[in-house]
């Protein structure tokens, strides 16, 4: 017992559905890595990166459910909601990455090897990696603040959820730039990348603040404010990203409209570009739905009546 009188541990971590969900996320984890170090392997960038990806989101998942259970987080300078719901939603993203990555480069139809070992592992993998991914969405969703309930945190609201969002677009943008892009080329496509670059700090900056509970007052304006401010900032400049790079890669004076016969499949710039190009459009499209909601959140909050609030 503690000073409070209360248990040392924390059983809502294994008595909720919050805890159920994290357990599921361990097993599932756990599972994955074993059976693709025991049998089903992985090889090349694609196979390291899912290997990683699965490694990196359990000893998080680790991490979180040892501080929630042992209550350690108290003594962390952090928002804890804000950082569980952020570390569920990043882990769903990757989680669902890797669940479609590793089928992809992998499994095949047919047995690769004698008895077919080899295969049903990797496909056990895919599915437990499904399955993981269905555990963290979970977290996300049981975490989200619903309208008429009261916000925990941020980071738990749809504003909160698209910087996630935004910030894993913008690393498969960065993976794209540095696989032979050719960015360098125009002084146009420098500036995309800039754009990229700035976008991605930004929303990271206003991630940290949350996470660190800087949410009062930023350069003598509220947070939700500073919110809009930037958010506004982002999708100006992704605008000017998403025409400038497509007329400076796909433009006959500039580059070529349709794929080089002769480009090698896996290593094509060309390809890179149209990556580049897509998640433009995507990363645009999530920084203007959170522009919308972050008016909506600013509006709503403000009107919250005084005797509503704890």
């Amino acid at each position: 017992m503690d000073s409070r009188g209360g248990p040392y541990l924390n059983i809502r971590a294994l008595c909720s559905p919050v805890g159920a969900a994290r357990l599921c996320q361990l097993t599932m984890g756990c599972a994955v890595i074993a059976m693709v170090t025991h049998s089903a392997g992985y090889s090349g960038s694609h196979g390291v990166f899912c290997m990683a990806a699965w490694c990196f989101c359990f000893a998080m998942s680790v991490l979180v459910f040892f501080l929630d259970a042992t209550r350690l987080y108290s003594c962390l300078p952090i928002s804890w909601d804000n950082l569980t719901v952020t570390c569920a939603a990043f882990a769903t993203l990757i989680y669902v990455t890797a669940s479609v990555v590793y089928p992809l480069f992998f499994v095949r139809s047919e047995c690769p090897y004698a008895g077919c070992e080899v295969r049903d592992f990797r496909i056990a993998v895919t599915v437990c990696s499904i399955l993981g991914t269905l555990a963290y969405g979970t977290e996300v969703a049981l975490c989200r603040a619903r309208p008429g309930q009261t916000v925990v945190g941020y980071m738990a609201t749809v504003s909160g959820l698209l910087k996630v969002v935004q910030g894993f677009v913008a690393c498969i943008i960065f993976g794209a730039l540095a696989n032979g892009s050719e960015y360098s080329r125009y002084g146009a496509t420098i500036y995309c990348v800039v754009v990229y670059g700035f976008c991605f700090a930004l929303t990271a900056l206003m991630v940290i603040m949350t996470l660190c509970g800087r949410t009062k007052a930023v350069c003598c304006m509220s947070f939700d404010r500073f919110v809009v401010v930037c958010t506004l900032l982002e999708v100006l400049l992704y605008l000017s990203a998403s025409v400038v790079w497509p007329v400076f890669c796909f433009d006959t004076k500039y580059g070529s409209p349709g794929r080089p016969s002769s480009c090698p499949q896996g290593k094509c710039p060309w390809d890179s570009k149209v990556v580049v190009a897509v998640f433009s459009f995507v990363n645009f499209g999530l920084y203007v739905a959170d522009l919308i909601y972050s008016q909506r959140l600013r509006f709503v909050s403000s009107h919250v009546p005084t005797n509503s609030r704890v």
